[in-house]
């Protein structure tokens, strides 16, 4: 009998306390059906809307300037249904996924993933490497930002004439990453480090810069 009540006892769930509760509760509503349950920014700011909108009450007097807000709002309203109907659900701003034919390489990493990677193989002292990862990512970048587009048969100095042209302050160190880039990917040329930290350092500082021109829209011609 010792042991069978034993056995009973060591089955009863155990108590948590505050703090434990509050975890297991924590943990819990962090399981993804949870997540995707919750109401999106765009739910919350509709819910307000529609919320005041329906706080709206008619105007009591018979002039027609009492009824401007009225018109105004529902013409509004009507505005961002259609919008909503024709457009769906407004999405940030960003740069398709799609495989990104870059100097012979099909890639649909952003140029953040490639600095990245860069920083990654300079750690390891893959210079050549490290230098191929920075160039892509200055182009990367640039097309990301609409400055510059890369399109299947962009070379390295084609990208580097058209970025000259939104950064005519950059025309020979473009020049100089595209020659390094063509080196160490196509002839076989072992990079070196000074090459990875001056393309590094290039490519942080056009990073920063506002470009002078915007080049007209369309592909870049291969050369």
């Amino acid at each position: 009998m010792t042991g069978l009540g034993a056995g009973r006892v060591m089955t009863i769930p155990v108590s948590p306390d505050g703090p434990e509760a509050q975890r297991w509760l924590q943990e819990e509503l962090a399981k993804p059906p949870y997540a995707a349950a919750r109401p999106s920014w765009f739910d919350r700011l509709s819910q307000s809307f529609f919320d005041w909108l329906g706080s709206l009450s008619a105007p009591t007097g018979n002039s027609f300037t009492d009824w401007v807000p009225v018109v105004v709002t529902v013409l509004v309203a009507a505005a961002v249904v259609v919008a909503w109907l024709t457009f769906g659900a407004p999405r940030r701003n960003r740069r398709l996924r799609a495989d990104l034919d870059m100097f012979g390489a099909q890639d649909r990493r952003s140029a953040a993933e490639m600095r990245r990677a860069a920083d990654v193989a300079a750690l390891a002292e893959n210079w050549s490497l490290a230098s191929e990862e920075i160039f892509r990512a200055l182009a990367a970048e640039l097309s990301e930002r609409t400055v510059v587009t890369v399109t299947p048969g962009t070379t390295a100095h084609a990208f580097a004439d058209r970025a000259s042209a939104a950064f005519p302050g950059e025309r020979t160190r473009l020049a100089q990453a595209a020659e390094v880039f063509d080196q160490v990917r196509y002839l076989g040329a072992a990079g070196s480090e000074a090459d990875f930290r001056r393309l590094a350092v290039l490519e942080s500082d056009v990073r920063g810069l506002t470009p002078a021109v915007m080049p007209p829209v369309g592909g870049l011609v291969s050369s």
